[in-house]
């Protein structure tokens, strides 16, 4: 998977996906600033909801008036402050606190649902956490509804739509719905992982140093005697058919003689026939389990697109459902968008409240180092302006980077160095939470403006040197093509599931811990002073559960000693993590 100056925001120079696996481009309808204020007319209340336009397309003119679209209203969570603060000190809340003290309330969900039902809106539903108002209509419905404009664009042979003026709720309403989701299908996530090849000449261009199945990538990453994620639940967040996911998860345990993870598929809004996904969630769900050693059980959320809309309707379930600890998002998009349609504001309230359950849910930060991709170009750093990507920048979710790594002949850790296409850099849109603070660094404007700093931490990424092993009952088409099974496949969307397989062993084994971000960073500042040097090649630092990276770059960014913007806090060590973890 996978930052603008204010120079270039004020420019206009955005992008819809910045994940490097090709999407579809999304610009303000208006240039303007990071903040911007939208003058609401009489009667009428803003929300985060903005014009937008399509870049690269064809206008063609007004929706029909029958076209049907789903919205969702996202409403105002309460004592937001206080939410923060609590998830800060690590306390696990109850179902029934976070809706009494936290949740919007059943007043206010109740006039937002009498709304939509009076303008004709069917199938009007709250989501359990009260968040969330999912409606049924068209787009006459909803422009007049939410006295917006809707326009359709042909990009890249396809139909699709967008509001192209900004979408109000009646005043009696403001305060409370405060952003209108499912009025653009444009732009929406992108994933796409790299597969690799074992000899030139090979599509990617260099052939693989070195693959890892899972016996291997425990042994890489040193999970030695560390007890398996046996008793923590799992999920990873997809879209469109899985059905050969569940199939090749099997077959891949038994090629390799590991435990069977017991599966669910959730199904989340209507069932899609699509299969672009298949390859990444079959590598999703094998390296997450497999790096685990096994999970007590693994959930497939699997939602209709990877829209905005379709992305939220995908993480309240998973938060109202509360039934899998950890969760994987191998999917992003450049984070403005998700600020101008308004997901940016309703996902970050769900993730705080799984984090107040003690959920964690990982995302690759992208893989176009630090910039955001305008074309599929994997591997590929700085081909488009410096952005980080969303959800990996949410603060209630772990940003996992990538590395190249290298390994004795037995596959024990040699080291790693910062994978030149790892996402990485600074929101502009994102506060770093109190638990980053102390680690950011303190000169120029991370500490004049307190942004959030991604990734997190990093794990294996590199398809050349790195990558991991997914079998296949069937030919996949990986991004860059297809390869017999086992195939070996990279990109922070192998780091990222990495990264929960690992956190689900710690789960495992040290039941009280809860949501991953304060955790991570608690261990790093402990024990980060009294770093041993490991020599490699590449040399790396080892303290406390990490390997800090002290080598590479992802274009703008430099791996340093310490926290930074290509790799964060650095890789996990699991038999470290396991022993220093609290």
């Amino acid at each position: 998977m996978k930052k603008l100056s204010a120079v270039a925001l004020a420019a206009g120079i955005l992008t819809a996906s910045c994940s490097g696996h090709g999407g579809q481009s999304v610009l303000p309808s208006t240039s303007g600033a990071k903040t911007i204020a939208i003058a609401a007319p009489s009667g009428w209340a803003a929300t985060s909801t903005q014009g937008v336009t399509v870049a690269n397309a064809s206008d063609l003119g007004a929706v029909a008036s029958t076209q049907p679209l789903t919205v969702r209203v996202a409403l105002q969570a309460h004592n937001l402050s206080q939410l923060a603060q609590a998830i800060a000190a690590g306390q696990r809340l109850s179902d029934a606190t976070l809706m009494s003290t936290y949740a919007p309330s059943a007043a206010e969900v109740s006039a937002v649902v009498s709304y939509l039902q009076s303008q004709g809106f069917t199938n009007v539903t709250a989501s359990p956490n009260n968040l969330l108002v999912s409606a049924d209509g068209t787009a006459a419905i909803a422009q007049k509804a939410f006295n917006t404009t809707l326009e359709s664009f042909s990009l890249s042979g396809k139909t699709v739509f967008a509001n192209t003026t900004p979408a109000f709720v009646p005043s009696s309403l403001d305060g409370i719905a405060v952003a209108v989701l499912g009025l653009n299908n444009a732009a929406r996530m992108a994933s796409g992982p790299t597969a690799c090849f074992p000899t030139d000449p090979a599509p990617s261009g260099t052939p693989c140093v070195r693959s890892y199945d899972a016996h291997a990538i425990q042994t890489y990453y040193d999970a030695g005697s560390t007890p398996t994620a046996s008793n923590t639940t799992v999920a990873v967040m997809a879209e469109g058919n899985v059905s050969q996911t569940v199939t090749d998860l099997a077959y891949a345990e038994q090629q390799q003689g590991l435990v069977q993870t017991p599966v669910t598929v959730v199904k989340v809004g209507l069932s899609s026939p699509d299969t672009a996904g298949v390859g990444e969630w079959d590598l999703d769900t094998q390296s997450s389990t497999g790096i685990a050693g096994g999970a007590k059980a693994l959930y497939l959320y699997d939602t209709t697109s990877l829209t905005d809309s379709d992305i939220a309707n995908e993480y309240s379930k998973w938060e109202s459902d509360n039934l899998a600890q950890l969760g994987n998002s191998s999917f992003g998009e450049c984070e403005y968008q998700a600020y101008l349609d308004g997901s940016m504001r309703a996902d970050d309230q769900t993730m705080m409240f799984a984090a107040a359950h003690g959920q964690t849910m990982f995302a690759s930060t992208g893989d176009t180092g630090s910039a955001c991709a305008l074309a599929p170009t994997n591997g590929a750093p700085l081909t488009g302006p410096p952005m980080v990507e969303y959800p990996a920048a949410s603060p209630y979710i772990v940003g996992v980077g990538g590395t190249t790594v290298l390994s004795n002949n037995d596959e024990t850790y040699l080291g790693e160095t910062a994978w030149n296409a790892g996402g990485g850099g600074l929101s502009q849109f994102e506060n770093a939470t109190g638990w980053q603070q102390p680690v950011q660094l303190t000169t120029g404007i991370v500490a004049a403006g307190n942004l959030r700093g991604l990734p997190d931490i990093a794990m294996a990424a590199d398809a050349n040197s790195g990558a991991y092993l997914v079998y296949t009952t069937q030919p996949i088409q990986f991004i860059n093509g297809s390869c017999p099974s086992p195939c070996s496949v990279g990109g922070t969307s192998e780091a990222s599931p990495l990264a929960m397989g690992v956190y689900a062993r710690m789960l495992s084994s040290h039941t009280t811990l809860g949501f991953a971000g304060p955790v991570l960073y608690h261990n790093y500042q402990k024990y980060e002073p009294n770093e041993t040097l490991v020599q490699g090649p590449p040399p790396t630092e080892s303290y406390g559960g990490f390997h800090d990276i002290i080598s590479g770059v992802n274009g703008t960014y430099s791996a340093i000693p310490g926290y930074d913007y290509t790799t964060g806090l650095g890789t996990f060590d699991i038999t470290g993590l396991n022993n220093t973890i609290q």
